[in-house]
């Protein structure tokens, strides 16, 4: 499988984040999962490629043109696809990809789960989305979606449509 990761860019978080990042990385390239990602050379975006190229899989990177004029490109990329813009790294992203495992990270991540998220309300594609909660990071998050579930502004079940992981495990259980 393609499996498209959506995290933080930023060294400046929990550094348990990098480790099961890595762990992430590793499970992927061993069971012969290629990592789809955003092509930067930071955070765990960073820890997601190293860990995957050293462990002999394939790295996608699906990289806006403002990431390689800031100088920030992925030294670990098997394959380039250069975009213009954000929107169209979404839509690329979305389509070379089988799953969505979103990591921790800010506005930009929480951008790209809600895109994904709403794709598949619509039915532009039935592909698994997995939150991985890593120590809780995603908690408030989950309660906002439960607040907003309970006050009938989201079709259907969200924890259908998204599924929350815990540990690595759980994800490895969702995608099969």
């Amino acid at each position: 499988m393609k499996l498209c990761i959506f995290c933080s860019s930023n060294q400046q978080i929990d550094p348990d984040f990098f480790g099961l990042t890595h762990e992430l990385g590793v499970w992927a390239a061993e069971n012969s999962h290629s990592i789809v990602f955003g092509g930067h050379d930071a955070g765990l975006m960073h820890a997601v490629s190293k860990a995957a190229k050293e462990a002999g899989g394939q790295v996608i990177g699906v990289v806006p043109r403002k990431i390689e004029e800031m100088g920030r490109l992925s030294p670990y990329l098997d394959v380039h696809i250069p975009t213009e813009n954000l929107t169209d790294r979404k839509d690329l992203m979305m389509a070379q990809s089988d799953a969505f495992i979103i990591l921790p990270g800010g506005i930009g991540t929480l951008d790209e789960l809600f895109t994904v998220a709403a794709a598949g309300t619509l039915q532009y594609h039935k592909k698994p989305l997995i939150l991985w909660n890593m120590k809780g990071f995603w908690n408030s998050l989950i309660a906002c979606m439960d607040d907003l579930q309970k006050k009938g502004v989201i079709r259907g079940e969200w924890h259908s449509m998204i599924k929350v992981a815990d540990k690595l495990e759980d994800i490895i259980r969702f995608l099969d």
